[in-house]
């Protein structure tokens, strides 16, 4: 595998700076992580992971000090330079409650510092200076099938955000996950996890390109019950999957984040309001869902006028269906609001006063539509 070929310029030269580095001090150090399974799916990388082996504790802190690094997690023997971390391998061992209390070990065998891994895709390591690739779980064999497996059943029940992470990949690579690997994801609680923590790894999800697959898991391990404090009724996830399923490709960049929220919200019937106090979203989310109408069947331009009164077209979370972004275009309303033709001025100038002024105006905006 040619590495350097699949990395961005500033990453390139972040990786060759480190690699030229280190050759002087160690034989052994692997790309690990995401890093490689994107490279191996041809997927864009923009961050980087390496394990540096037959260096102790201390020579590797002042050697990373010299290249400039900055040390992000010491407990963990990481250090950051660019968009790169560089760490010694470790083996770790659940010592507490939450996701990061374990007690970390430095480890000297690569197959022992790879178990720790959650998935297999995710356990394979390359080699920085020959690009030989070392995989001792199966990850290649993984991502030919489009499954996601675990590595090793004991560590894996010791960190519960990896429930969650599970399905965020499965979400934005189209995998399944594998029998066993849902037997271990359905018994683990994730009460143990910030709402915060819980909403980072959601949000790869709201991200991703299948979307479905998500909204399937999600519901198949119970996580509207332990997550949103919602449940979904099984016989709407088949509407609700369609719904993602064919519109994904529609979906702006500027709202890609909530429409998954916004159409299974609706489609299942939740209020979504709750969902987002329940998984701590940022205000953002919230801001975005006060004034967001939901139109089940197709919208015609009447309705897209109505809902262009308050909300330009552009803001609104239901312009992903066919066709509606070109008709609100053709109308004026994708990033404008309805005028109608109706100002403010002509409002108080027929006595209207304070909050009655947005009421009356919107009233002869209705007025004006529905005479078209």
């Amino acid at each position: 595998m040619n590495l350097e070929n699949k990395l961005p310029l500033p990453l390139k030269e972040q990786f060759g700076k480190i690699k030229a580095f280190l050759k002087d001090y160690t034989g052994r150090a692997y790309l690990v992580g995401g890093g490689v399974r994107d490279m191996l799916l041809n997927l864009p990388v923009n961050d980087l992971d390496i394990e540096v082996y037959d260096i102790d504790e201390m020579t590797f802190s002042k050697l990373m000090q010299e290249l400039g690094a900055i040390g992000v997690g010491k407990s963990f023997f990481v250090y950051k330079i660019g968009d790169i971390d560089i760490s010694l391998p470790r083996t770790e061992r659940k010592n507490g409650v939450g996701h990061r209390a374990f007690n970390v070990k430095i480890c000297s065998d690569e197959k022992q510092a790879a178990r720790r891994r959650d998935f297999t895709m995710n356990a394979m390591m390359l080699d920085i200076f020959n690009y030989k690739l070392l995989d001792f779980y199966g990850g290649l064999e993984s991502l030919n099938k489009k499954v996601i497996s675990l590595v090793d059943e004991n560590s894996f029940a010791e960190d519960s955000l990896r429930v969650l992470r599970g399905i965020q990949f499965s979400s934005r690579f189209g995998f399944k996950i594998d029998k066993m690997t849902l037997e271990v994801m359905a018994k683990l609680p994730l009460n143990d996890l910030s709402k915060s923590r819980i909403f980072w790894e959601l949000e790869k999800l709201f991200n991703a390109t299948f979307l479905h697959f998500g909204l399937y898991y999600l519901i198949r391990l119970g996580i509207f019950e332990k997550v949103f404090g919602v449940k979904i009724q099984k016989d709407l996830f088949f509407k609700t999957a369609l719904e993602l399923y064919k519109n994904k490709d529609n979906f702006t960049e500027e709202l890609n984040t909530y429409y998954f929220m916004y159409i299974v919200g609706n489609l299942c019937k939740l209020d979504i309001s709750k969902v987002l106090e329940n998984i701590d979203a940022p205000r953002e989310y919230r801001n975005i869902f006060k004034n967001q109408p939901f139109i089940e069947n197709d919208v015609n331009d009447e309705q897209l006028m109505e809902i262009a009164i308050d909300i330009p077209i552009k803001n609104w979370l239901g312009n992903y269906k066919k066709g509606i972004i070109e008709r609100a275009k053709k109308l004026d309303i994708y990033e404008h609001l309805y005028s109608g033709g109706v100002s403010v001025q002509s409002v108080i100038l027929d006595g209207f006063q304070k909050e009655e002024i947005k009421k009356e105006l919107k009233r002869r905006k209705l007025e004006v539509i529905k005479s078209e």
